[in-house]
């Protein structure tokens, strides 16, 4: 079991980091040596990088506060926090998510609803920044207010302080169904107000929609209530229990992985739902991050190109794209992307900002979104290269008063780049922590792929 490991350690991660730092010609562009990613969008090769390997722990736990390294992995920082009772305020469903890529790159959970997204539960934090120095910051300092959002051209994470929540060690589930996106979304405004549903309190608020008339909200209750409990790591689906069953229980730790095990759905695609291919399938190896290096494998080797080809199909568009919509054009949005991408199902998990906005990610204080997920391909043929229709999301999320999330790919033109995503304060902090431009820009890393 993974334990704190001080604050020793901790000072050598960064000693060893800032060697690598120093180690670097002046010419070379600062970025992390990572072996893992959950990013779906193309890089330039890395020749040399930081050495962050000392820096993927978490250094103590005192109450509701844990001193986080910014290279821990959800997994690894939950294993500690849960041992006292505690994890963070959001959790965001993939495992090898770490605590600094959240907070760069924007993480969500089914505790957005009211605890809004990791970076907003920062009390402070220590930051690498492209001139080499680690700086402090907390709320209301520059850097820390633009870091959000920043995906790394700020600098790079070395400690966070997180605040943590005290649970109990198991989750009630209740899986309602609507049959319309109009009556989720009625149903969605009431659950934030409230924080309930149907007299009984809500904890944790997500869902899928599966078609236009089948769409669900998983409504979540911290309980301390014994009982039995369901087991979606081994030769069941979580998401396949939506439909099937009203009624779930999972140990809190089960709930907070309960999409990693098939990457939600997107498992499909490599046969591990398959009955037969499930019971030979380590369990071990029944989690994101080994799907997501067969993603890349199959990137690197084109073999979905070829396997389309081979039958016969339209050449295929990647469509892996998050996008936030207000609540009340939910409805709108999810008939447009029934007619004109055809994709299902999809994730919903509703979202509210805890008490003030970011310039990086301009969502507004006062409003509930949804956040939108999807995942696949969609074969629309010779066009597919132009990504057309990664192009008409960027287009309708905008028109609906929404935003895309940029952990994969993105299109824009740099002026509405700029202006979608505070591109003119991000430019004038980086300026400051980053005046010989050692880091690549946000937009060079989204949109150039560099």
């Amino acid at each position: 079991m993974r334990t704190p490991i001080g604050w020793e350690e901790h000072a050598a991660g960064v000693a060893r980091l800032e060697e690598s730092y120093a180690a670097l010609p002046p010419d070379a562009p600062v970025r992390l040596a990572k072996r893992t990613s959950n990013l779906f969008r193309g890089r330039a090769a890395l020749t040399a990088g930081l050495d962050v390997s000392g820096l993927d722990g978490v250094i103590e736990v005192d109450g509701d506060v844990a001193e986080v390294q910014g290279m821990c992995t959800y997994e690894h920082l939950v294993e500690v926090t849960l041992a006292h009772g505690r994890i963070p305020l959001v959790v965001p469903q993939l495992r090898t998510i770490t605590l600094g890529g959240a907070v760069t790159g924007l993480g969500i959970e089914s505790t957005s609803f009211r605890s809004g997204l990791p970076h907003e539960s920062v009390l402070e934090m220590d930051v690498l920044t492209g001139s080499g120095e680690i700086v402090t910051c907390k709320p209301g300092d520059e850097l820390f207010d633009a870091f959000p959002n920043s995906y790394g051209s700020l600098g790079y994470a070395t400690r966070l302080r997180i605040e943590l929540e005290p649970v109990p060690s198991f989750v009630a589930l209740r899986h309602v169904r609507f049959h319309d996106a109009d009556a989720l979304a009625e149903a969605v405004t009431t659950i934030v107000g409230t924080r309930e549903w149907e007299g009984e309190r809500v904890d944790g608020l997500d869902g899928v929609a599966f078609g236009p008339g089948e769409l669900y909200l998983t409504l979540a209750r911290w309980t301390d209530e014994p009982g039995p409990t369901s087991d979606y790591a081994g030769q069941q689906v979580f998401y396949r229990s939506i439909q099937q069953r009203p009624t779930d229980r999972l140990t809190m730790l089960d709930y907070l992985w309960r999409w990693d095990t098939d990457w939600f759905w997107c498992s499909r695609a490599f046969g591990a739902q398959h009955p037969l291919v499930r019971r030979v399938w380590p369990r071990r190896l029944r989690r994101s991050d080994v799907y997501w290096k067969l993603v890349a494998l199959d990137r690197r080797f084109g073999i979905g190109d070829r396997l389309d080809r081979r039958a016969g199909r339209p050449q295929g568009e990647r469509v892996v794209q998050d996008v936030e919509v207000p609540v009340d054009r939910l409805a709108e949005f999810l008939a447009w992307f029934d007619r004109e991408i055809g994709m299902r199902p999809v994730w919903l998990c509703p979202l509210r900002l805890r008490d003030r906005e970011w310039p990086g990610y301009p969502l507004t204080r006062d409003t509930t979104y949804v956040n939108v997920g999807f995942w696949g391909v969609v074969n629309v043929g010779p066009d597919a290269p132009r990504s057309p229709r990664n192009r008409a999301i960027e287009a309708t999320v905008s028109d609906l008063g929404g935003h895309k999330s940029l952990y994969s790919e993105a299109f824009y033109p740099p002026q509405e780049f700029d202006r979608l995503y505070g591109g003119a304060e991000l430019a004038r902090v980086k300026a400051v922590h980053d005046p010989d431009d050692r880091l690549t820009s946000l937009y060079d890393k989204v949109v150039r792929e560099r």
